[in-house]
């Protein structure tokens, strides 16, 4: 695979991977070059995995958007077998930022929903950017009722900064949808596994992202707000100073997310990113996507709603102050 476009804080792993690429190209056996390339190898393997392992929340945030990260239809071509996509919302139109289809993994047949955001210029601009609309939300859910018709299991794959805020999108309804999709998942009597694969931004992620099993790839983010609008927000700029603070508050990285409840399982990605390995990536998805699917089949549908519906109902917690004692006579006379 060519070396993928090139991150902010990996100078020196591209610094090597050009040495090495042009090593590799000139090599003539010799024992001496042979023995420089294991070295230099071994020197990138260890860089990338000291920096990897250490990424603060913005460079989480700049890994998970990268060009080249797989997407859904990545993941579909991947993974399953038998895709056949669901199109429309039978109301206005066919949203391509939301892609829904029937699907396969062995003998097991699933619904498998998820954003693209494209990998062409063309594609980006059809997509909106992995932004969806309103007749997205409601497509999903056209496709989830059509799951549970037929008692199949429903797997999510989130990669969206939000939902798209245009003025149609409004119009149309946009925040009625999202909480009309989280009601309806959070009461589907069939299994529904999610995953955030790339950038998990508010309620465009949120709004396909109830499920029994919601885990994450290691370097995606999940968060109520993208690191730039909450940059906006509280220090009215985002900026190459502000954002990196905002991403560090808002705790969004899968190791804040699982630390929190929010998600139940972490899956790791290859050395450097999934974009550096998309098959290996693609074998670790369907690994968990097969386990998941083999405990949580085994629950009845009524029992399988009650327990998501308490596993969103115990996130987070709470702090009640005490309140100062007052005095029956009021306050004091000085």
């Amino acid at each position: 695979m060519a070396n993928p476009a090139r991150l902010p804080f990996e100078e020196e792993i591209h610094e090597l991977e050009r040495l090495l690429a042009s090593m590799e190209q000139k090599s003539t056996g010799e024992l001496s070059v042979s023995d420089e390339i294991l070295r230099i190898r071994k020197e990138l393997v260890r860089i990338k995995r000291q920096k990897y392992s250490n990424l603060s929340a913005w460079e989480t945030v700049l890994v998970s958007r990268h060009g080249d990260r797989p997407q859904t239809m990545d993941y579909v071509r991947m993974v399953f077998e038998d895709f056949t996509e669901i199109h429309g919302d039978r109301a206005f139109g066919d949203d391509r930022a939301m892609r829904c289809g029937f699907s396969r993994i062995g003998e097991q047949k699933l619904m498998v929903i998820g954003h693209q955001k494209g990998h062409t210029l063309q594609e980006r601009q059809e997509c909106m950017y992995g932004c969806a609309h309103p007749e997205g939300y409601r497509k999903s859910m056209r496709a989830m009722t059509l799951a549970a018709k037929f008692q199949l299991p429903v797997l999510c794959m989130i990669d969206t900064p939000g939902a798209f805020p245009g003025i149609g999108s409004e119009e149309r309804g946009i925040a009625q949808l999202i909480a009309d999709s989280l009601l309806h998942m959070a009461t589907l009597p069939t299994p529904i596994f999610c995953v955030v694969i790339g950038e998990g931004g508010s309620g465009g992620a949120l709004g396909i992202g109830i499920g029994d099993r919601v885990a994450m790839l290691e370097h995606a983010y999940y968060s109520v707000i993208s690191p730039e609008g909450c940059a906006g927000i509280l220090w009215k700029t985002a900026n190459d100073q502000t954002r990196p603070m905002a991403a560090e508050a808002l705790k969004l990285t899968s190791r804040h997310c699982l630390k929190h409840g929010v998600i139940d399982e972490v899956l790791p990605e290859p050395l450097g990113g999934a974009h550096r390995d998309p098959r290996e990536m693609a074998n670790t998805l369907k690994n968990w996507v097969i386990r998941s699917i083999r405990d949580v089949t085994k629950i009845q549908a009524n029992e399988l709603v009650q327990k998501r519906f308490a596993k969103f109902r115990s996130m987070g917690t709470t702090r009640e102050a005490e309140s100062a004692t007052v005095p029956a006579s009021g306050l004091s006379a000085g």
